[in-house]
């Protein structure tokens, strides 16, 4: 009977008045089921855990996303404050503020709330950060493409045609080239691999008339000095470019003198009529850029995910969004899977395998039928 009472009375206290809070070593313990050693301890019965359970899970994923944020704000500070050497007193500053929280916390909601403050300052500083084209840009990336439309009349300026003698080694870059739409017969995917399985770039190849090839590389754009980095891309360190190229220059360049580059090659499906409409989106894409720059950012902005809506617009795309076109090392496979590319009727290992330009790439060199000699032989050329 006493025990009974003493139940009804902790439903009570939990119910009715809200009970003073379960500890954090409490909370803990119930996450890791050591419910044993509580209900020893006296602390706590064993009614009281049932009740808590819940409550202890959702704190625990409060604090994981609250940990999370402060990660990210902290490296925020560290990796963007414009002024270097304020970087590491205001990280500093930041994180000691954190800890001065944490420790004298009182309630749980309270320390909740001043976390997300601190987010929230650092994220509108953050997003006060503008893009520009005026840097010191390193000179492969030095100027950024932009076109002329005038009826069936296309003129791309700043088109990127590198005399390559090694990877950092080239010269004259920079050219105009005038193509008619009408003459726009494919649109070819060129897939980029390191030997990682979750990473590729892909590159759009536009073909006009029997052997003119417009290349886009959606890219992160350096400044003299910059390498690229996963971490510094998920901030505002790069701005975004499309560069726009003839294939002797951005495909030559992964197969040729990149080291470690592996470069397959498919024909789409699509229509003249839908290869001209993903052309079109390009270009007005890379038109924008040119009077509005934006940030590349490793996760929204990337060579997949900054075009994959509007492209999946052009050709009436009904598939849901797939993980693949962010970890994209296997994008080819889902393109595949969905009948985008000409297959031949080969199984997917097999395809990839007889469309690797590598060796091709390499043979042809500095041939002026440079497109023309890689797709010799290949599924759907």
């Amino acid at each position: 009977m006493i025990d009974n009472c003493q139940e009804q009375s902790s439903i009570a206290g939990v119910v009715d008045r809200g009970e003073t809070q379960t500890a954090p070593a409490d909370v803990l313990m119930i996450l890791t089921g050591e419910t044993d050693t509580l209900l020893a301890s006296g602390r706590i019965t064993r009614l009281k855990i049932l009740l808590e359970a819940p409550r202890a899970i959702l704190i625990a994923i409060v604090w994981v996303v609250l940990a999370l944020l402060t990660l990210w704000a902290s490296a925020a500070l560290y990796i963007d404050c414009r002024i270097t050497s304020l970087r590491t007193p205001l990280t500093l500053i930041y994180i000691s503020g954190v800890v001065a929280i944490f420790v004298k916390r009182r309630r749980f909601a309270w320390v909740a709330v001043a976390y997300l403050l601190g987010f929230c300052s650092v994220l509108a500083w953050w997003l006060t950060l503008k893009p520009s084209n005026n840097k010191n840009w390193r000179p492969d990336v030095g100027r950024t493409a932009w076109a002329e439309v005038d009826g069936d009349r296309v003129t791309i300026h700043n088109l990127r045609n590198c005399n390559y003698r090694a990877e950092d080694d080239y010269s004259d870059c920079w050219g105009d080239r005038t193509l008619l739409l009408s003459q726009i017969r494919a649109v070819d995917l060129f897939v980029t691999n390191w030997g990682i399985r979750f990473v590729s770039h892909p590159i759009l190849s536009f073909q006009f008339g029997d052997n003119n090839h417009i290349a886009f590389s959606i890219e992160a754009r350096y400044k003299v000095g910059q390498t690229y980095s996963t971490v510094l891309g998920c901030f505002r360190q790069y701005e975004l470019i499309f560069v726009t190229a003839d294939e002797r220059d951005v495909i030559r360049l992964r197969t040729n003198y990149r080291k470690g580059e592996e470069v397959s090659m498919y024909r789409f499906q699509e229509a003249p009529e839908v290869a001209r409409a993903m052309f079109l989106t390009y270009v007005a894409n890379l038109n924008a850029l040119k009077d509005h720059p934006e940030w590349y950012n490793e996760v929204t902005r990337n060579c997949t995910t900054t075009l994959d809506r509007q492209l999946g617009e052009d050709v009436h795309n009904t598939h849901p969004w797939n993980y693949r076109v962010l970890l994209n090392g296997t994008l080819d496979e889902l393109l595949y899977e969905r009948g985008r590319l000409v297959t031949g009727g080969l199984p997917f290992p097999e395809l990839k395998q007889r469309e690797h330009i590598n060796a091709a790439a390499r043979a042809a060199n500095e041939s002026p039928d440079f497109s023309s000699l890689i797709r010799a032989g290949r599924i759907g050329f």
